[in-house]
């Protein structure tokens, strides 16, 4: 985590936003196309010979102040000195030095070359190539579904010890809504904008944003690209939170796919406990507690966001702050699971790896019986009895691009007296994982139609392909970088 000083320095304007090492490969051919020594230079900007040197060799981070006295020696302005360096060498010594200082260079325990003026070219290239090879067999290592699922699968270990709980991603939220004056209720768009100012960072909508991409951040000028339409998936508060707490947190590139997982589970962490903050959550869970009429809907209500987002932060707290054990359910139309979490002893299908996702889900439970459910307008309760107890859940259906999906909450049977709906006189039998439950068809149909039908499946391409390669798994990097190249 940052500390609170790192938090705050985006709203003072001396330090430079820029890469201290491409910068001051910048600033040497600078100084180079001018013949100018670095005595010259001191000289007539008044920065220390030693203090030059360290700029120049990326040691040291460039002030505002300092970039505008050299780029008045230069005849240049500060666009020019922090644009790419057109020589191939000063290219190749910034490539290397990003290398050298990637999360996979420190965690193969890889020495920093020092790179000078005097390094041979040829030197310099293969270094550089070796870098590039290992990276792009890291890249082809975790670019399968087996690693995403082992990753998942050990994250949500973690969440399930935690009680899906993270208190230090609560203090950081609360400590930003502190400083720009929330109160209660809903996370206005004027406090959400606050927020973003606090950080240093201004807000762009475009049209144009890269496919690939939810939002872009450029750092450089502390600019966020956001989308100018609305999308039915994503709460474009939630999206803007996301991209903000990414710099809060002190993200930096992944090293492979289970820490981009949890960055981005940090990060949905973090959107969350802004929209829906911590004290006031919990305040109206225990007075709804005691009135025995917990209720997601009314937590959606509440705070302004959708009932899957509502479902989410009950997770988060109630364990801690109610004593109740939770699981949680995002379920697609086919009966697959997309997203999953207990730590109330439901027994989620699991794969060889552990993993939940991709699994199909008993369709006796809630999260299957919700969709053939009438009525459509209010939750859908109900009781099933299952191998490791009796659960009450309450569901309901939600269109998306990708179709229909359920979000389901459910407690054990002991807990459903502190729930409205649990007076629900629906109720299932599921005795999976027996086949006999739901997976395996009744012989009547087996003895008359198993060598008579030959069905194309509709396989879900995107949990078993390998993962696009990549720091982040899908982004189109190429894609990007132009994008900021032609909104800078």
């Amino acid at each position: 985590m940052r500390n609170d000083a790192k938090m705050s320095s985006a709203s003072t304007p001396e330090p430079s936003p820029f890469d201290p090492f491409s910068l001051g490969r910048q600033l040497r051919h600078m100084r180079k196309s001018h013949n100018l020594t670095l005595a010259e230079v001191s000289e007539r900007t008044g920065v220390a010979t030693s203090q030059l040197s360290l700029l120049e060799n990326g040691k040291r981070e460039a002030k505002i102040s300092t970039l505008q006295k050299l780029a008045r020696v230069y005849d240049a302005t500060i666009d020019d000195l922090t644009a790419p360096v057109p020589s191939r060498r000063a290219q190749l010594e910034i490539e290397l030095d990003r290398y050298m200082r990637s999360p996979l260079a420190r965690s193969k325990g890889l020495p920093e070359v020092r790179i000078s003026p005097r390094m041979p070219l040829d030197v310099l290239e293969s270094l550089v190539a070796l870098h590039r090879e290992l990276a792009r067999e890291a890249a082809e290592r975790v670019a399968t579904p087996e690693e995403a699922r082992r990753a998942n699968a050990g994250l949500r270990e973690e969440m399930r010890r935690r009680n899906n709980y993270f208190a230090e991603l609560e203090a950081e939220a609360s400590k930003l809504l502190g400083r720009v004056g929330y109160e209660r209720g809903p996370l206005s768009q004027h406090l959400i904008g606050e927020i973003a100012q606090h950080l240093g960072f201004t807000l762009r909508h475009v049209g144009d944003l890269p496919h690939s991409t939810r939002s872009v951040t450029d750092l450089r000028n502390m600019r966020i690209y956001l989308p100018s339409g609305t999308s039915s998936d994503h709460d474009p508060r939630s999206v803007l939170l996301q991209a903000l707490g990414h710099h809060v947190l002190g993200h930096h590139t992944p090293a492979n796919y289970g820490e981009f997982l949890r960055q981005r589970v940090e990060t949905n962490y973090f959107a969350a406990a802004l929209l829906m903050p911590e004290k006031p959550m919990v305040e109206f869970l225990k007075q709804a507690k005691q009135n025995k009429q917990i209720s997601v809907e009314d937590l959606r209500d509440r705070f302004a966001v959708s009932y899957e987002a509502a479902s989410h932060r009950f997770t988060n707290l109630c364990t801690t702050h109610l004593e109740i054990p939770v699981h949680f359910q995002k379920v697609h139309e086919s009966g697959i699971i997309y997203k999953a979490y207990e730590n109330d002893g439901v027994t989620f299908p699991k794969d060889a790896q552990g993993s939940i996702e991709g699994q199909p889900v008993c369709r006796h439970w809630t999260s299957r019986q919700v969709f053939d459910a009438t009525d459509k307008f209010n939750a859908f309760d109900q009781y099933t009895d299952t191998p490791n107890g009796t659960f009450w859940c309450t569901a309901r259906v939600e269109r998306a691009a990708a179709g229909l999906f359920s979000t389901c909450i459910g407690v054990r049977y002991r807990d459903s007296k502190w729930f409205r709906g649990r007076d629900t006189k629906e109720h299932s039998v599921s005795h999976c994982p027996d086949e006999t439950c739901c997976r395996r068809p009744p012989d009547d149909l087996t003895d008359r139609w198993a060598e008579h039908s030959w069905p194309s499946a509709a396989a879900h391409a995107h949990l078993l392909a390998a993962l696009p390669p990549g720091a982040f798994p899908g982004v189109d990097d190429t894609e990007v970088y132009k994008f900021l190249e032609g909104h800078s």
